[in-house]
């Protein structure tokens, strides 16, 4: 099997190095920044510790694989599959790995299928400079089975979620709401926490309250709670803003807090709910269902 990158950044850096040292030896890769000035030297020298050989062009690239696998930036990867698909076959894969939302991921799946080649929808969740090739990596399209059954020999941990483009890549973007939330929101609680000296406490009550139960029960008692008691829990998060104010810390991530609990008291949950708190967080996203 022949393996071609579109896009040799830190993502085919990665995947390309620790495929190859996994066995692979055939990979191919086209990268925009080549011949750029700044960042052509990293280029070349990337592909060189990977072994991968560079070309001038993507046809160049498509015309010698068996799979394609597109490493851009999501803002780039319905063009990227716009430029591949003249050159693409029938039985090639073509795997886009970028974030790109979901409607993206459509579009550039219509673009590879009229060519005759398989899509997949490569959506990557965990640390490349940690896991490298073998990150586990979620996929949907047309093309899951066959790039499951071609690179899982090398190492890659791929997981097949369904033969639609775009739902990989929606349980990616919508973990990243938690994931970087929780990032941001730490970083916030902890700016706020120093200024005010009390660090320490702050960080053991929180500890002992997200480690009391299985994050199941957690969630659950969270989403709630604050449904019912949106009201209240406002008016405790504008006293927050307002010390935050007073202290100098930048309070984006509690606006957007207060900004959810009035959406949240907004639904009247307190009135359907009669007062008391239903039992689970599917309770509350009863009307949220599309």
């Amino acid at each position: 099997m022949k393996l071609g990158f579109i896009g040799f950044g830190e993502v085919g850096f990665e995947l390309g190095r620790g495929l190859r040292q996994s066995g692979l030896t055939d990979i191919l890769a086209f990268d925009p920044l080549l011949d750029d000035e700044r960042f052509g030297g990293l280029v070349r020298n990337r592909a060189e510790e990977a072994g991968v050989t560079l070309l001038a062009s993507p046809a160049a690239v498509i015309r010698q694989v068996d799979v394609i696998i597109a490493a851009v930036p999501g803002s780039q990867a319905v063009s990227a599959a716009q430029t591949a698909a003249p050159s693409l076959a029938p039985g090639q894969i073509y795997a886009d790995v970028s974030t790109s939302t979901a409607a993206g991921k459509k579009k550039a799946a219509q673009l590879v299928e009229q060519a005759g080649a398989r899509f997949v929808d490569g959506a990557m969740m965990g640390g490349l400079s940690m896991q490298h090739h073998k990150v586990p990596t979620l996929l949907s399209g047309s093309g899951s089975d066959e790039l499951i059954r071609l690179l899982t020999p090398f190492g890659m941990v791929l997981t097949r979620v369904s033969d639609t483009p775009g739902d990989a890549i929606a349980i990616k973007l919508v973990r990243s709401i938690a994931m970087k939330g929780l990032a941001a929101l730490a970083a916030e609680t902890l700016e706020a926490a120093v200024k005010l000296g009390v660090s320490d406490e702050v960080l053991h009550s929180v500890a002992d309250t997200l480690t009391a139960a299985p994050f199941k029960d957690t969630l659950d008692w969270l989403v709630t709670a604050s449904a019912v008691h949106a009201t209240r829990q406002v008016h405790e998060m504008n006293d927050v803003l307002a010390m935050l104010t007073e202290i100098g810390v930048e309070p984006a991530m509690t606006r957007g807090t207060i900004q959810r609990l009035q959406w949240l008291e907004s639904q009247k949950f307190k009135d359907r709910f009669q007062g008391k708190k239903p039992k689970e967080w599917q309770d509350v996203a009863t009307d949220w269902q599309s």
